[in-house]
């Protein structure tokens, strides 16, 4: 029987490996969200990759270089969400779709 790895196991061994500094960053907002590793990692990493890209719009500095690391975080959560997805492909355009409203949103509050 195979354990599965917690969220923060799969981010550590993503290749190509990340940089220490990001994935310490995506390592920090999944473990502050227990309940996310009931869901699929797709879904954990999306929810990351929002979470992470409404502090940056949400920062008072958002257009300084303090953002930068939430905003590559950002980033490297949506682009692992979608590998990990690709494994379901006829699921990717529904997705995609959801993301892509969930973003709009986010974007509208700022």
């Amino acid at each position: 029987m195979s354990v599965r790895a917690t969220h923060s196991e799969w981010v550590a061994r993503a290749e190509p490996a990340a940089p220490p500094a990001l994935v310490r960053r995506v390592t920090e907002v999944i473990v502050a969200h227990p309940a996310w590793e009931a869901l699929p990692v797709a879904d954990a990493l999306t929810l990351a990759g929002e979470e992470l890209l409404r502090a940056v719009l949400g920062a008072a500095a958002a257009e300084d270089r303090a953002s930068a690391l939430d905003l590559l975080a950002a980033d490297a959560c949506m682009t692992w969400a979608f590998e990990v997805a690709a494994t379901a492909p006829e699921l990717l355009s529904v997705r995609a779709q959801g993301v892509m409203g969930r973003i709009f949103a986010a974007e509208s509050v700022r």
